[in-house]
């Protein structure tokens, strides 16, 4: 299995068990989340209460609770919305302190498709949520979710440029 660490932060978020889809020459990863329910499995193990005694005993309180399988499998953690100044800045950091760490031709890519995968986002700010690694790093890459074309489950947006991938 390959999973996908942020480079600045070592904050695990995302695997090869997710598909993805490269935008602007691969700058940008497009994987599709769904929404899953956790918790509160009914197992029905074959016994009968009623035939052994037990019509009162106790059950187990589960809850259950519906998530987004990429959120919960890597623990992102949301962040408040960016206004535009704020994204433009974000991004900016971002590039600088990606940049010395991609070698020859990825920083040549990266530099090179990095504006227009911008300025596709920020035609698409106010649609997204936004999200971080666990470790919730000022300097994190963002992981950024929206619903396509009315879907019913997220679509998330990676800088692949900013993953590094580690085969566990």
């Amino acid at each position: 299995m390959l999973v996908y660490q942020d480079i600045l932060t070592g904050d695990e978020l995302l695997s090869d068990s997710f598909s993805y889809k490269e935008l602007f020459n691969g700058v940008l990863w497009e994987v599709e989340g769904k929404w899953v329910v956790k918790g509160a499995v009914d197992v029905d193990i074959g016994a009968n209460p009623s035939a052994e005694g037990g019509e009162d005993e106790e059950g187990v309180d589960d809850q259950s609770v519906k998530v987004v399988d990429i959120v919960d499998t890597f623990r992102l953690q949301e962040q408040p919305a960016f206004d535009k100044k704020q994204f433009v800045s974000h991004i900016k950091k971002y590039i600088k302190l990606l940049t010395p760490k991609l070698e020859g031709e990825k920083a040549d890519e990266f530099k090179k498709n990095i504006e227009p995968a911008t300025k596709f986002l920020l035609s698409k700010l106010g649609d997204f949520q936004f999200f971080v690694g666990e470790s919730m790093g000022d300097d994190s890459a963002l992981v950024l979710a929206y619903y396509k074309d009315g879907a019913t489950d997220p679509t998330f947006l990676y800088f692949s440029h900013g993953l590094k991938e580690i085969k566990c």
